[in-house]
């Protein structure tokens, strides 16, 4: 009962964050255009999906080891 509820509390309240270091600040609030900001949010995106990417790949490879076609002698 205490792990639901610690779970309930966890998910339901939040805690607002700047995460955002000063660089990345710095250079999307000079940018007028907008273009930047897309690169730096593109570049976010593809370092958040690359990790899944390899995931699925390991775990694609482990399934065709475990259950894979075995050939019979």
């Amino acid at each position: 009962m205490k792990k639901f509820f610690f779970g309930i509390v966890f998910f339901i309240i939040s805690i607002s964050a700047q995460a955002q270091c000063a660089m990345c600040r710095a250079a999307l609030e000079s940018e007028e255009g907008g273009v930047q900001a897309e690169a730096v949010n593109d570049g976010i995106v593809y370092l958040m999906a690359i990790p899944y990417i390899l995931v699925g790949i390991l775990g694609f490879a482990i399934y065709r080891l475990k259950y894979g076609k075995k050939k019979e002698i």
